[in-house]
C-alpha cells in the first residue's frame, strides 16, 4: 500500500533507484508495478480480456507470450474457445491454480519493473503451487520482486529474506542461512 501511494509513509522514505516515490506521477509510478494477490480479481469475460486487463492494447503475441510466461498456455489451448473461453464471474470456470497463473500473465503483460507477489501461492495444492511458482522464476528475472509468503518454499530462491514481526524486521539473510 505505501508502495502504491495509497498511504504516505509516517516516517522515513520509499525511493525506486534512489528517486522519492513521491516525485513519481501517480499513474505513472503505478503503472511500474503489478500486485499478483492471494485472492485474484478476474472478470467474468473472456481469458484475453482478463490477460488484458493491465494492457488494454496488448497484440496477440503479447498476450500469448504472457500465458506462455506464466505457465497458463498449456491449460488454455485445451479450452475449444482458447483465448476467447468465458471463465464466469471471478474466473469460477477455472482452479485456483490456473486463476493464479491468469493474474501472473497480467503482471507479464504489464512488464512491470516492480513486481509484489502477496501470498500468490498460499492457497494453492502442492501441484499447482509448483506450476505458479515456475512460472513466477521466469517471471521475477529481471525486475525487483517483493515476496509475501509464509511458506519457505516459495522464497527459497530469493536473494535476500526479511522476517518481519510486528512491523519490525527481526531477521535478514538468504534461504540457505
Amino acid at each position: 500500500s505505501l508502495l502504491l501511494r495509497f498511504y504516505k509513509p509516517t516516517e522515513g522514505r520509499i525511493t525506486i533507484d534512489g528517486k522519492d516515490i513521491s516525485e513519481f506521477n501517480l499513474n505513472e509510478l503505478r503503472r511500474q508495478i503489478s500486485v499478483v494477490p492471494q485472492e485474484v480479481l478476474l472478470f467474468g469475460s473472456s481469458i484475453r480480456e482478463n490477460i488484458a486487463y493491465g494492457k488494454p492494447t496488448a497484440t496477440e503475441e503479447e498476450i500469448l507470450e504472457a500465458a506462455k510466461m506464466a505457465n497458463a498456455l498449456e491449460f488454455i489451448e485445451q479450452f475449444p474457445e482458447k483465448l476467447e473461453t468465458l471463465i464466469g464471474d471471478r474466473g469460477v470456470q477455472l482452479s485456483g491454480g490456473q486463476r493464479q497463473r491468469i493474474a501472473i500473465a497480467r503482471a507479464v503483460l504489464k512488464n512491470p519493473r516492480i513486481l509484489i507477489l502477496d501470498e500468490a501461492t498460499s492457497s494453492l495444492d502442492s501441484g499447482s503451487e509448483s506450476q505458479v511458482q515456475k512460472a513466477l522464476e521466469r517471471v521475477m528475472v529481471g525486475r525487483t520482486t517483493f515476496i509475501i509468503a509464509h511458506r519457505l518454499s516459495t522464497i527459497r530462491k530469493s536473494d535476500k529474506i526479511l522476517v518481519l514481526e510486528n512491523g519490525k524486521v527481526e531477521e535478514e539473510g538468504v534461504h540457505d542461512d
